[in-house]
């Protein structure tokens, strides 16, 4: 009887741990969710911002699972080099260590404090606070499972059954490897076994070496979830979760040996014999994003070739259905939502074309030729689809409305061009010669390249709804771009007369990008045209003007 009420109240301490985690993460993503992804997001151009933003994410989210994730979903969008996603994760694992550092450190005296202004946040607040206090809680009842996993473990010093199985495991350290990794995975958190072992470590009833070998378990075990979690992902996410598994596991493999060595050489350090978990687990992860940082490409690329692309499906129109040609009513709507698919297509494009601009790699750049093929097809397409529709005879109002239509579908197409043959050429040529924007240069366009992107997703809008109100928003965006071209040119021909050589190299390359999103942006505002044009909101041109006058 006194057995099952132990492991009971060590269950319901690891289940109060589990739920003040999932309280954090809820917390936090509710009151810094969209800062913390785009935060992530912008902030792997280097290997040192990769991995700190990964450490970060992983303290705020409480979760390296979460933070793995994130990163392979950006990934798979290309928002994430290859190479950086690998040591955003090992940031981490290690804010993993940290979060178990801290928690074990000795705070949870601050536990009740912590509840009462979470309490008083959640109660009276905005939605941030409301998010900040769910937050607080949540890290106020991981302290309190602590006290209460500390007082679930002391009946424990005195039990022949745990001392017997804790010596079964001693004598075979690979069997405690897995038993511990088998825990952290079910438990979907490698901190909540670090805990447990912490506990276990403070009660003195296993050997240092054995913690040790429990922690490496740990660490195996908290690398498994993302990759269940991504198993039907495309490759792109899955080469970043099970990169990151096989780091841990090699890691693990090469230290499993010296674990022994391991918990002597940190019991003579100043440090408290009881904090060891916490301790062997800040150490391995810190050893092992020092080891693995140098190899965060070769990992990368080993993936790739365990992973490969899958096979393109040549995928043609998903909407034009030829039966419902005969409701006008129901075939431009279904034309309405496969132009829609081409103008996705184009978003794609110009975001790997964006990546491959700011991360100077070619490899987002592969797929643009098949997009833009897509592209072409699929506004073909559209365009014979309205061609049979228009020979059944259509009212004024569905003739316009197809009319616009088209005349999307051809705008886009005539991005997709200037994206391939403009954009792609130059970005190409820039890097394939090593050449390098000026600080002021490389913003000027980044901005111009977000600007672009903003705007297609808000004419993607206009083209669904019709609003005339965004309709006469994107038009005034036309003029927002023609003056940051003006401004970056200006600005770039200044560089060039103080002679910096960055701008020198990249004049020709730099003033060819501005021109071709200038030109994206000015078939982007296309779409509000006959929106505008049907409610008598454009006003006639200078030259019609000036004709009148005389």
């Amino acid at each position: 009887m006194q057995s099952t009420l132990v492991v009971i109240n060590i269950l319901g301490a690891v289940a109060l741990l589990l739920f003040g985690l999932a309280q954090v993460k809820e917390g936090v993503t509710r009151a810094f969710g969209a800062r913390l992804r785009t935060g992530l997001a912008n902030s792997t151009r280097s290997g040192p911002r990769s991995l700190l933003s990964g450490l970060v994410a992983t303290i705020a989210l409480q979760s390296s699972t979460a933070t793995a994730l994130m990163t392979a979903s950006f990934a798979e969008r290309g928002l994430v080099n290859p190479r950086m996603a690998q040591i955003v994760l090992l940031g981490a694992n290690i804010g993993t260590a940290v979060t178990a550092w801290l928690v074990a450190a000795g705070t949870e005296v601050f536990a009740p404090l912590l509840l009462l202004v979470g309490v008083i946040l959640l109660r009276n607040g905005s939605a941030a606070r409301k998010g900040f206090g769910t937050a607080l809680i949540g890290i106020g009842l991981m302290l309190l499972s602590l006290q209460v996993l500390g007082l679930a473990t002391e009946p424990m010093r005195q039990s022949p059954a745990l001392a017997a199985f804790l010596n079964l495991l001693d004598s075979s350290w690979l069997v405690a490897l897995l038993f511990s990794a088998a825990l952290a995975f079910v438990s979907s958190s490698s901190l909540a076994i670090v805990i447990l072992v912490l506990s276990l470590a403070s009660s003195g009833i296993a050997s240092p070496g054995l913690v040790v070998v429990l922690i490496l378990g740990a660490n195996l075990g908290g690398a498994i979830p993302p990759v269940v979690a991504t198993l039907t992902s495309p490759p792109e996410a899955r080469r970043i979760t099970r990169g990151n598994l096989l780091v841990r596991a090699i890691g693990c493999v090469l230290a499993l040996p010296l674990a022994g060595i391991a918990a002597d050489l940190l019991q003579t350090l100043p440090i408290s014999p009881e904090k060891l978990p916490v301790d062997a687990h800040l150490a391995f992860n810190l050893l092992l994003a020092i080891i693995a940082w140098p190899f965060g490409g070769l990992i990368s690329d080993l993936m790739t070739r365990l992973i490969p692309e899958e096979p393109e499906k040549e995928t043609g129109p998903q909407f034009l259905d030829p039966d419902e040609l005969d409701d006008p009513i129901r075939a431009l709507a279904n034309a309405t939502r496969e132009v829609l698919g081409v103008g996705d297509q184009i978003e794609r494009m110009l975001i790997r074309t964006e990546n491959a601009f700011k991360h100077n790699d070619l490899a987002p750049l592969k797929e643009i030729a098949l997009l833009e093929g897509r592209v072409d097809r699929l506004q073909q397409d559209v365009k014979l689809y309205l061609s049979k529709l228009g020979q059944k005879g259509l009212g004024d109002d569905n003739a316009r409305r197809s009319i616009a239509i088209i005349d999307y579908a051809i705008n886009l197409e005539h991005m997709g061009d200037i994206i391939e043959k403009g954009l792609c050429d130059q970005l190409g040529k820039k890097i394939e010669k090593g050449l390098k924007f000026s600080d002021d240069g490389y913003k000027e366009l980044a901005d111009l390249f977000d600007l672009t992107i903003d705007n297609l997703r808000t004419a993607q809008t206009v083209f669904v709804t019709g609003d005339v109100n965004l309709a006469r928003r994107l038009m005034e965006i036309k003029v927002d771009v023609r003056r940051l071209e003006k401004r970056s040119a200006e600005s770039h021909l200044e560089r060039l007369r103080a002679g910096r050589l960055e701008s020198l190299q990249t004049s020709s390359i730099h003033l060819d990008m501005l021109r071709d999103l200038k030109r994206i942006n000015a078939h982007i505002v296309s779409v509000a045209h006959p929106i505008l044009d049907e409610s008598g909101s454009l006003i006639e041109s200078r030259l019609r003007q000036a004709e009148k006058r005389s």
